[in-house]
């Protein structure tokens, strides 16, 4: 149901919501070239679900000609924040920027019941904030699926009487991996052979704990590109979850503490293999351009700020490079694709692993339905989502799933055993430290970096839209 108008005064003034700026509504010209792209409208067919029917909504609240109501907070918040709307956009509408703005309004003014609002706190507060509270977590987590708790569970059923999201949660809960693989890595880790530039490496917060196997392997990667490796400790949340689910002031605080931290590692590079941070990070500048002691130097930072695919993609792989024998897939994560425009990268660099086959997946960059807690929030929703994402994996006989996000990775997974299919998903760092510990690697330097790549079709390239 469309929202109705409340009986307000029209607002003056710059257009805001939560004091962000939403000037960005202006820049819409109501084409709907983004109605085809976004997976809302794709699946529920209603204006409102749409870029297009959000921005309409999301002005008529910062002019004050509409008000909170259940149903502007339903069709805000089933927004992904994919952007996939923004690749196709031809009028530039920084639409991501509008629509976090927008849910930081619904959580100041409708934070929800008190459930929710204390799954929240624990979860963007608490844990993201104190690492030995996440790592406490995870430690408490991987006794319950070692004594065999998850499993009588998941048998039992037990999960689905778990009042709100909580069955959610317990079902995209992944294998927690063994103390040594949670422990931080080495501050330093020196570069192999000629030395090309000093990086730092973004570990993350739920990352460490969860797939720290990401980790070691981004860092083995890059030491063996010629890249020495900084490792802060003290590093923590970046704030990208906190940002999406509409917690604005912790997001802020958070990445003021990360410039902190990696300006003092005094490196060339800051490199990242979650995509929803390295999206988030590289809008630090926006985010603090208001704060006259940090706008500069989020500015700064955020210019150093690289996706591993990005960083990597630049140039030839250095060998050793062994053979891959495997027919794979890649989906793009939304912020890696939409997000951060990344969309050849990923594809050089598996084109360089011996005996790697990668067939393109359909729509592989639709969203999957994870979008960072999103599956946690939208259950509904997202689950339609990955039986599409799924079914079109399942459509390419591919051996295994690749991809560099791990929500995505999580997402994907639950999918696939869903459908009873127990094909893989690896990151894109897995398979490249594969390639480099196979053996037979060649010495040689890789000789099949494409120069030129065709990117993949964007999802839904229909007849009478027009492809980015």
């Amino acid at each position: 149901m469309a929202p109705t108008m409340a009986e307000q005064p029209t607002r003056h003034g710059p257009l805001e919501l939560h004091g962000l700026s939403v000037e960005g509504v202006n820049q819409c010209v109501h084409c709907g070239l983004c109605l085809a792209y976004c997976p809302t409208f794709s699946e529920l067919g209603t204006e409102m679900d749409s870029p297009r029917g959000r921005i309409h909504m999301i002005k008529s609240l910062a002019e004050g000609r509409i008000a909170l109501s259940d149903s502007v907070v339903e069709h805000l918040s089933l927004c992904l924040d994919c952007r996939a709307c923004e690749t196709v956009c031809p009028a530039g509408v920084p639409y991501g920027r509008l629509i976090e703005a927008a849910k930081a309004e619904i959580e100041r003014q409708r934070p929800g019941r008190p459930l929710r609002r204390l799954l929240r706190r624990l979860s963007l507060r608490l844990l993201l904030e104190h690492p030995a509270l996440l790592r406490l977590a995870a430690a408490s987590l991987r006794v319950y699926q070692i004594v065999g708790l998850q499993g009588l569970v998941r048998r039992s059923g037990i999960a689905r009487l778990l009042p709100g999201t909580l069955p959610a949660w317990e079902a995209l809960l992944p294998p927690i991996p063994g103390a040594s693989e949670r422990a931080p890595l080495p501050p330093l880790i020196p570069a192999e052979g000629r030395k090309r530039a000093r990086v730092a490496l973004l570990t993350g917060c739920v990352q460490a704990v969860v797939f720290g196997a990401h980790n070691r392997a981004t860092a083995r990667i890059l030491a063996k590109n010629g890249y020495e490796v900084v490792v802060p400790p003290e590093q923590g949340c970046c704030g990208a979850l906190n940002a999406h689910g509409g917690d604005h002031e912790r997001a802020v605080d958070m990445a003021r503490r990360a410039i902190d931290v990696f300006e003092r590692a005094g490196v060339d590079a800051v490199v990242v293999n979650t995509s929803g941070c390295g999206a988030h990070m590289k809008n630090y500048g926006l985010l603090l351009a208001n704060d006259p002691a940090y706008a500069e130097r989020a500015m700064r930072l955020a210019r150093s700020v690289r996706d591993i695919s990005e960083f990597l993609g630049r140039e030839p792989l250095r060998g050793p490079l062994g053979p891959v024998p495997m027919t794979v897939t890649y989906h793009d994560p939304c912020h890696v694709v939409h997000g951060q425009k990344i969309r050849t990268e990923p594809r050089k660099l598996l084109a360089q692993i011996p005996g790697l086959k990668v067939v393109e997946l359909q729509e592989s960059d639709w969203c999957c339905g994870s979008a960072g807690i999103y599956n946690l929030t939208q259950p509904e929703m997202a689950t339609r989502l990955l039986h599409r994402k799924v079914n079109h994996i399942l459509a390419t006989g591919a051996e295994a799933v690749v991809t560099a996000n791990p929500g995505c990775i999580l997402q994907i997974q639950v999918g696939l055993r869903a459908h009873g299919s127990e094909v893989p998903v690896l990151h894109i760092v897995e398979v490249l430290d594969r390639a480099y510990k196979s053996e037979g690697a060649s010495t040689a330097p890789s000789e099949t970096f494409p120069r030129s790549i065709a990117p993949a079709k964007p999802a839904l390239d229909r007849a009478g839209d027009v492809a980015p």
